[in-house]
């Protein structure tokens, strides 16, 4: 395999970062039964203040901690106006993501185009040097590293711990898990909190490190809204989440490859649009009952691993409040 193969994988792997970890961080909260729909400003807002934060302490691990700070106190303030002052959390979520974009464009004038801090690539000692493999995940920088753990330790944590089930009760069926002892509210704040820090993270990778540096406007404008979508595309399960995330960025490699490829000329807008069809028609697809059906060809041990895998219902009590009596 060719060098500029290698890099160009290596490429869409750091890319997608920021996009799992944000679509990640979104998972964890909607899991829990809150719509963060604020993801584009926060993630927005979060990679200003934490390009700032690292020019002005020399600190990229400053920078990484303000821009989680960031993203979870927007994050919360989506919990608070839904638990608390009973408001609807999507338009809430809605009009922060328009509110967090605007400050942060506004308050960013000044730090426009200027070098500081990056996150630079730390291969890792022998998994770096296996063949084809090493190159492209393991010659990376740390936030990518955080990413794969994040996928393993969010999966185990949904489907193999107690708490993990409290979390999914608590977006499926809060007054049942109240029932039996669950703080179901409060748990919703954890769960929103933790999320936001994720997205947080995620505005830290884009200024940090993929995209080192601020710009007016932000150059990660729409991903937050594209992070919300690999979420319902990814049936909220951590795995087929980064799968989306990595096809997402597989495909904006291949249009700009396409692009500089003398003779083919194809509207970058409509390459644009291709994850979007292909997010629709795998929805269409699982809700048709198609995929169930090809499911019954295959042993019945596999069908129950592949239903749970393609699981596309959203948690069922997701984007509603929960009042114990």
């Amino acid at each position: 395999m060719n060098n500029e193969l290698l890099n160009t994988l290596n490429s869409i792997v750091a890319n997608a970062t920021p996009l799992v970890i944000a679509s990640l961080g979104e998972t964890i909260t909607e899991r829990a039964g809150v719509v963060n729909l604020s993801l584009n400003g926060s993630i927005i807002l979060a990679a200003m203040v934490g390009f700032v934060a690292a020019l002005v302490t020399n600190s990229a691990l400053v920078g990484v901690l303000a821009a989680m700070f960031i993203g979870m106190l927007v994050a919360l303030l989506v919990a608070a106006a839904a638990i608390e002052l009973r408001q609807d959390q999507v338009a809430v979520g809605f009009v922060l993501t328009l509110l967090a974009a605007d400050l942060a464009q506004f308050l960013g004038q000044s730090y426009t185009r200027i070098p500081g801090p990056q996150i630079l690539n730390t291969p890792l000692p022998l998994l770096s040097d296996i063949p084809v493999v090493g190159p492209v995940f393991f010659r990376q920088t740390i936030l990518v590293y955080i990413s794969y753990a994040l996928v393993i330790g969010l999966w185990y944590w949904l489907f193999r711990t107690r708490p993990g089930l409290a979390h999914r009760a608590i977006g499926e069926r809060p007054a049942a898990a109240f029932a039996r002892g669950t703080q179901v509210n409060r748990l919703r704040y954890i769960y929103t909190a933790a999320g936001g820090a994720l997205v947080g993270l995620a505005g830290a990778a884009y200024s940090l490190s993929v995209k080192a540096g601020w710009a007016t406007p932000p150059s990660m404008d729409g991903d937050g809204w594209i992070a919300l979508a690999i979420v319902i595309f990814g049936g909220w399960h951590p795995f087929r989440v980064v799968l989306g995330a990595y096809l997402f960025s597989g495909l904006r490699a291949l249009a700009t490859v396409i692009q500089r490829t003398p003779g083919i000329s194809i509207p970058i807008v409509l390459l644009n649009g291709v994850p979007w069809l292909l997010m629709i028609i795998t929805l269409l697809l699982v809700s048709s009952g198609a995929i169930e059906r090809l499911l019954r060809l295959l042993p019945r041990q596999v069908q129950g691993w592949s239903r749970n895998f393609l699981r596309s219902d959203p948690p069922a009590a997701l984007g509603t409040r929960f009042e114990p009596e």
